[in-house]
């Protein structure tokens, strides 16, 4: 997860498109992740739509606007989602089973920083 964009926290869709979370399948066949979603402790939630992962491959969902590619795809926001001190990024397939999660900041040993 890049969760603090290099540079100033201008909103510019550069600087938006600069926070990303990468999402890999190690696995040698594709995934469809059609319906799954990835999402923030604020609720604020990412729904894959018609996007197969393709075996041993990664693809960089970011905040901001785009043209979603194999490789990159954009949640299309005008605000970061991801929180610079703490957060999670949580990722769930299309039948609500949690996949993986990544935290940052107190929550990364359970404790308070």
């Amino acid at each position: 997860v890049q969760y603090d964009s290099p540079g100033r926290d201008d909103r510019s869709n550069r600087s938006l498109n600069r926070e990303w979370v990468e999402i890999s399948n190690t696995g040698r066949r594709s995934v469809n992740l059609d319906g799954w979603t990835l999402k923030d402790e604020d609720g604020r939630t990412y729904t894959f739509d018609h996007y197969r992962l393709e075996g041993r491959s990664t693809v960089r969902v970011h905040t901001g606007h785009g043209r979603d590619t194999d490789s990159d795809l954009y949640q299309d926001r005008r605000h970061y989602v991801w929180d610079n001190r703490s957060d999670t990024a949580t990722l769930r397939n299309d039948h609500g089973r949690r996949i993986d999660s990544e935290s940052w900041g107190h929550h990364r040993h359970g404790g308070h920083r």
